[in-house]
């Protein structure tokens, strides 16, 4: 009778720290917050792609208090000329609004809109002939607007509506 137990609860015992795991890692600590909004902040494709995992995923990091708001690109159109500008626009929101948050835009401003450029660029790469480069003008102008004009956003509900002052 104890060995036809044993074999089964070993089993799960053994299973246990690999269910735990993934959970642990996945939440770190808040304390950690600076870190993870600088990793999610990068030029590089990777760091894109953790953000926008996240950013679908956004339950999971709700102890961090993330803002996650955007109005994408703000006045300019989202998806100009076809080009699907509008996550790249998110990402730019994301970086601005949380470091705006966090007291340190003026250090990182510069780095979120090279992020934002490299974005951009990315889209692009996904055309050839005339649309490349009518993209990549596009981009160039739209990370030259931010990268001359573009300031803090202003405060935002967590629903992204502005807030009385």
């Amino acid at each position: 009778m104890r060995r036809r137990f044993a074999v089964p609860l070993t089993a799960v015992a053994m299973s246990l720290p690999l269910v735990l795991v993934p959970a642990v890692s996945a939440s770190a600590a808040p304390s950690d917050k600076p870190q993870v909004l600088s990793s999610w902040t990068q030029t590089s494709a990777s760091s894109y792609n953790a953000w926008n995992s996240a950013r679908n995923n956004q339950g999971a990091w709700s102890a961090y208090g993330f803002n996650w708001s955007t109005d994408y690109c703000s006045t300019s159109p989202d998806n100009p000329f076809g080009f699907p500008f509008q996550t790249a626009c998110a990402r730019h929101d994301f970086g601005y609004r949380n470091y705006k948050a966090a007291g340190t835009f003026p250090a990182n401003k510069s780095r979120i809109d090279s992020a934002f450029y490299s974005d951009l660029k990315r889209v692009c790469a996904a055309y050839t002939g005339a649309k490349l480069t009518s993209c990549n003008s596009t981009a160039w102008t739209y990370y030259h607007a931010v990268d001359i004009f573009g300031v803090a956003p202003a405060k935002t509900t967590p629903e992204g509506l502005p807030q009385a002052a």
